[in-house]
């Protein structure tokens, strides 16, 4: 009996370590990782519808897929501008925001192009680049538009105006962390639709 005992339990003994080699060999860290990817983009079709904001001396075709709200505060202080507007983009998160103003006295032409300047290059300390392209569309209005690079807050920035009565500024931003590979596809597509914008512009 007790020779019997010994064999069994050598025997259990014998199975637990074949058990155990097994499972340790099965746990190796011999893994090929998934490569970074970034969530899939559905882009619907450009398509663009005239918009007239009431009491504004300016309108363009926009996105269909877009929203106009007025821009009701600024640096958490209501405003009262009816023609600071943000063309919305609720399905990438982003908005280009437009800043009207008329030209006058204390509203010079020159303080609000240097205005402009200063604003867009406030961006320099992330960007990796930023050009200047002259903007001249087919109903006479002219500008200057800011393009961005690198992991800038906003990518594109500009300015149009009849260097006379009006001036409007416009800037397009992303509610989330600026990040150059994620968001290149998303920026690409809305530039399209900003140019539209820009080249459909007009005063009234």
């Amino acid at each position: 009996m007790k020779d019997s005992a010994k064999w069994h339990q050598a025997y259990y003994l014998w199975m637990a370590f074949v058990l155990g080699v097994a499972l340790l060999s099965s746990c190796n860290n011999d893994y090929t990782p998934k490569p970074k990817a970034f969530p899939r983009v559905i882009f619907p079709e450009h398509k663009y519808e005239m918009f007239v904001p009431d009491n504004c001396p300016f309108q363009f075709e926009k996105p269909v897929y877009s929203s106009v709200t007025n821009d009701s505060f600024y640096f958490g202080q209501r405003l009262n501008q009816p023609c600071w507007l943000d063309v919305n983009f609720p399905a990438f998160n982003g908005t280009i925001n437009l800043t009207y103003k008329d030209i006058e006295k204390e509203n010079s032409l020159e303080k609000l192009v240097e205005d402009a300047h200063k604003l867009s290059y406030e961006h320099t300390k992330k960007a990796d680049y930023i050009n200047e392209i002259r903007i001249e569309n087919s109903h006479g209005v002219g500008g200057l538009l800011f393009d961005v690079g690198g992991d800038a807050a906003s990518n594109v920035q500009f300015f149009l105006t009849d260097s006379i009565h009006h001036f409007i500024r416009g800037a397009l931003y992303f509610n989330n962390e600026p990040n150059t590979d994620s968001m290149a596809p998303v920026v690409s597509f809305v530039k399209q639709d900003l140019k539209h914008i820009l080249q459909t512009f007009q005063w009234k």
